[in-house]
């Protein structure tokens, strides 16, 4: 066949409709997500207050981001959050998980309560926090007042204001853990659990042996995902403490934050945002090595 449209032997016709679909996401994606962060990248290594031109200055930015206390206090008090959040939240999100699935009286309701944080705004998160925590007026220490518990100052003291602020953290990212957990054991065969009942297994027995296992790449996925969360924490830093008192609960983003938006020095903000990328993609792979290797054994 001849023609215009005849295509020589050995060689496919290319279906362009399914490029212009592709576009839809593709141009998008490479416009505001990879384009941003090759720029970022540039920057990093440079001088620049958004105004004029960038002034290459080459690795000064990095070297600089070594020598600054407050950067290291930042990455120190991160590492303390996710001591505190990541179990916090893999805990509370599987025992609550664990409860709703045995389908007990206000299991439905408590479905209802524990994802609705997660869908609420983390400044709406952040400012009921803060009236729960006040050291004077907080709801929390007017009941711990009848335990006997002197006033507490969750967000005041630099001994207080990272947990005040690891509580309301873990109180709004459970919900998502909560709902994971949750799909993960409804997919659990109940074949496992009536063997392991046969076999004389106990609940808790079941729960160490059937349980655990099978859902352990959810728990994996969990992990991952707060830790990168807590690595990146921001608003309930700014809205409850604003980083302090005296960097007691300063996050790695809030110190990028204060340096662009309030120094306006891009330079070096975007130098240190590459080493919190580097830092989470770090701890992301050690974290899943580790994990596939205890599955392993």
């Amino acid at each position: 066949m001849q023609g215009p449209l005849a295509t020589k032997p050995g060689r496919t016709k290319i279906d362009w409709i399914g490029y212009v679909f592709i576009a839809f996401f593709a141009v998008p994606f490479l416009l505001f997500n990879i384009m941003p962060i090759l720029f970022g990248v540039y920057v990093s290594f440079t001088e620049w207050s958004i105004v004029g031109e960038p002034s290459w200055v080459g690795l000064d930015n990095y070297r600089e981001a070594l020598r600054d206390e407050w950067l290291r206090t930042a990455f120190i008090n991160v590492f303390f959050y996710a001591l505190i959040i990541v179990p916090g939240v893999v805990i509370l999100g599987l025992a609550f998980a664990l409860f709703v699935n045995q389908g007990w009286p206000l299991s439905a309701l408590a479905r209802t309560l524990l994802f609705t944080p997660n869908v609420v705004s983390a400044t709406v998160i952040g400012l009921v926090w803060v009236w729960v925590l006040d050291t004077q007026f907080g709801v929390l220490n007017h009941y711990l007042g009848y335990l006997g518990v002197p006033p507490v100052p969750w967000l005041t003291s630099v001994h207080w204001a990272l947990f005040g602020v690891s509580i309301a953290s873990i109180w709004w990212d459970m919900g998502l853990a909560f709902v994971l957990f949750l799909a993960a054991l409804q997919d659990v065969p109940k074949d496992l659990y009536e063997a392991a009942e046969i076999d004389g297994a106990s609940r808790l027995r079941q729960m160490w042996s059937v349980t655990l296992p099978y859902i352990r790449p959810t728990i994996s996925m969990v992990v991952t995902l707060q830790i990168i969360s807590t690595m990146r924490i921001f608003s309930q830093v700014y809205v409850m403490t604003n980083g302090g008192p005296s960097g007691a609960s300063l996050s790695v983003i809030k110190h990028i934050y204060d340096t662009a938006v309030v120094r306006n020095i891009l330079g070096y903000a975007s130098a240190v945002s590459v080493l919190l990328f580097l830092a989470i993609l770090v701890v992301t792979l050690v974290q899943r090595t580790l994990l596939r290797e205890t599955a392993r054994g």
